[in-house]
Order: C-alpha cells, then sequence, then structure tokens
C-alpha cells in the first residue's frame, strides 16, 4: 500500500493557496488525477517522485518511509524504485532504443532479459537499433514507458503521456498501456484531461482544484463519443468495410461505401481495466 499526505504551497492564477493532498493506493491500482490546469496535479506528481521536496506532511511505500516532514527522512529521487514519464518522454537521444532501456534497467539481475522482453511486449524490437531522432511521436512515447518499466518500479507516474498523439495511436497506447499495468501488476498514478481516457484505463479518479481534492471515485462515464475520418481500403463480405483511420490503424465497421471514400466514424472509448 502506499500512503502519504504532501502539502506545498501553489501559486495560482487565483492567488497563492496551499495543494494538500492525502490518499491512500492500493496495489495494483491505477489512479487518474484529473482537474483544470494550476490545480497542482503535476506539483503532486513531482513530490511524489521526489523531484519536488513538500512543505509538511508523509509518504509511505509498503512501510518504508521515502519522506517524513516530522522527523526529516527524505529518500532522494534516485533511490525511489519508481518510474516517470512526461511529456517530453526525456530519452536519452546519443543511446539507441535498447541503449536506453539498457541504461534503466544497469544493475539489475537479468536485465538483458527484460529489456528484450520489454521490446517484444511494447512492439519495439524493430526499433531498438533506432536513436530517438529517428522515431515518431508514438515510437517515442512507447520507448519512454518501456525505460520507465526497466526500473521494476513500484510506482510509476505518468504526466499526460499521451496529450500530443493523434487519436488513433492513443487508442493503441492506451490498450499498450492497460495491458502493461496488468502484467506487471503496476500501482501506477496517472495525469489525464482526457475524460474517455481516464474511464478507459483508472480504477479511480481524484480530481483537484487549486490544490484541493474536490472529489474521489470510481470512473462513472464515458466521455462524449469522438468523431473521425477514415478513408475505405476494402469492402468486405457481409456488408462490412476496412477503414483506415488517421495515423494508420485499420478496423472494420459496417456500412456501404466504395474503395478510396471517406467516411465520417463515431469513436467509442470501452474500458480495459
Amino acid at each position: 500500500m502506499i500512503e502519504f499526505r504532501l502539502t506545498k504551497a501553489l501559486h495560482t492564477a487565483a492567488g497563492p493557496r496551499t495543494l494538500d493532498v492525502a490518499l491512500s493506493l492500493m496495489p495494483g491500482e491505477l489512479l487518474a488525477l484529473s482537474g483544470p490546469s494550476g490545480a497542482g496535479k503535476t506539483t503532486l506528481l513531482r513530490m511524489l517522485a521526489g523531484l519536488t521536496r513538500p512543505d509538511s506532511g508523509f509518504l509511505r511505500v509498503g512501510g518504508q518511509l521515502w519522506y517524513d516532514h516530522a522527523s526529516r527522512q527524505w529518500l532522494p529521487p534516485q533511490r525511489r524504485p519508481l518510474g516517470v514519464v512526461f511529456q517530453d518522454y526525456a530519452l536519452f537521444p546519443n543511446m539507441t532504443v535498447r541503449e536506453n532501456l539498457a541504461f534503466a534497467a544497469d544493475g539489475q539481475a537479468g536485465a538483458k532479459q527484460r529489456v528484450d522482453e520489454l521490446l517484444e511486449l511494447l512492439e519495439l524490437t524493430e526499433l531498438a537499433a533506432r536513436r530517438p531522432a529517428a522515431l515518431s511521436g508514438g515510437q517515442q512515447q512507447r520507448v519512454a514507458l518501456a525505460r520507465a518499466l526497466a526500473r521494476r518500479p513500484r510506482l510509476l507516474l505518468l504526466d499526460e503521456p499521451l496529450s500530443a498523439l493523434d487519436l488513433p495511436t492513443r487508442l493503441r497506447l492506451q490498450q499498450a498501456l492497460g495491458e502493461v499495468h496488468r502484467q506487471y501488476q503496476l500501482t501506477t498514478v496517472l495525469i489525464s484531461h482526457d475524460p474517455a481516457e481516464i474511464a478507459r484505463l483508472a480504477t479511480r479518479v481524484v480530481e483537484l482544484d487549486l490544490g484541493q481534492v474536490r472529489s474521489v471515485g470510481p470512473p462513472t462515464a464515458l466521455a462524449a463519443p469522438a468523431t473521425v475520418v477514415g478513408k475505405v481500403l476494402a469492402v468486405l463480405p457481409g456488408g462490412r468495410l476496412l477503414v483506415r483511420l488517421p495515423g494508420g490503424a485499420e478496423l472494420e465497421v459496417s456500412g456501404t461505401a466504395g474503395v478510396g471514400q471517406e467516411v465520417a466514424l463515431t469513436v467509442e472509448v470501452a474500458r480495459v481495466l
């Protein structure tokens, strides 16, 4: 179990505020943080990671104190068994995909086997010899996630990691993230502004506003369906069409249209956890 109460002074558009959050996370939980910009979501994530020092409070992970203001305990970020993925991915540009993962796994038993396993799991094996500059945004995101997992984290922290991606890529990586979360039995904190993403992935959602917790509970509704325009690749038996979505994803749908025609599709997001 992960338990914490953390406070930090915030400077918001509405004036000075105090971020004050107390939560408990069960092993294997995927907790989503939602709320407007300036609510304190990224600050909270940085405090959990040890990149920002809280003003007061405590953080206990599996019985080990990572931070305690009263006793002045502080576990530096490099000693915390966690993985962090920010929006900019922060990959080492002079290293290949495999080398990025190997660096994170260095010193662990079975490091090479784990790197190979993560490359396969996140469909990166064919990209292992490339450097980040030769990868698309979606590919870089998968590398960043694989590198975070290579550390065998007790806690995985994700700061809007999919926000810059197109819808088909985003849906594929949400599916991959759900599979990784289950397979590695992770405890994860995800910042997201996307209600559909939260409904698809999270077991619980915390809404923050101006540093305060406004609500805590399970995702109860999906976002409004998204409409995308795809191109018909083939007409299949049984009144089915093979359609390519923006970004390259392909799916079968019911409908009537000719090859090469564009069709508008409503994409609904179902829960995977």
